[in-house]
């Protein structure tokens, strides 16, 4: 798939705004009432609309604000297993990208990594320690389910899909306090075009 090589307000956000589907996710993750680790597939949707310019002083910021959405396959008429919103933020002077996130499981966390203006692909990082890109979780999951790191990848692939990996670290109190992946992975497809000019869509 050819790349427009223009100018990018949205740097290495500009190829996510849109609407999205994707029925190919696996989620592997430690289900409580089996006692064990197993994979549930699933499908989803997604959109990333553009926001208007942040300035914090000196600092300007781009972005788009997003929502994830996923079923598991056979229960796409009822409730989704999984909701998350948030924002994707690239600041052009110092080649940062900010994912924002809000988990309807009551976690919110801010993940940052590096990304230069024509980049087709990005990797993000958080972790409760670090006092830019941290993670917060509720008194249930910090009691059973510690969450130790996050990281994922955002990669726009040449057939103008993408796709998503990412992983949360868990220390579980259920499984003696070791630590295991809960690891989450799609391809997704343009099913809409939202035009880069279109806030508050």
């Amino acid at each position: 798939m050819a790349r427009i090589r223009g100018p990018r307000r949205l740097g290495p956000l500009s190829w996510l705004v849109g609407e999205w589907e994707g029925d190919i996710g696996q989620d592997v993750s430690y289900h409580n009432k089996d006692d064990e680790t197993t994979p549930t597939e699933y499908f989803e949707k997604a959109w990333f609309r553009p926001i208007p310019i942040q300035e914090n002083g000196h600092q300007v910021m781009d972005g788009l604000n997003y929502k994830m959405t996923a079923w598991r396959h056979g229960e796409e008429a009822m409730d989704p297993f999984h909701d998350e919103v948030g924002y994707l933020l690239w600041e052009k002077a110092t080649q940062q990208v900010i994912r924002t996130v809000v988990f309807g499981r009551g976690i919110a966390m801010m993940a940052g990594g590096d990304a230069q203006e024509y980049d087709e692909g990005f990797a993000l990082r958080a972790a409760p320690e670090d006092v830019n890109y941290g993670i917060l979780q509720n008194r249930y999951l910090s009691q059973r389910a510690e969450l130790r790191r996050f990281d994922c990848t955002f990669t726009h692939n040449d057939d103008g899909t993408f796709t998503y990996d990412q992983t949360l670290v868990l220390k579980l109190a259920a499984t003696g306090g070791l630590e295991m992946d809960h690891t989450d992975r799609n391809t997704l497809h343009l099913v809409k075009r939202i035009h880069p000019s279109a806030q508050f869509a």
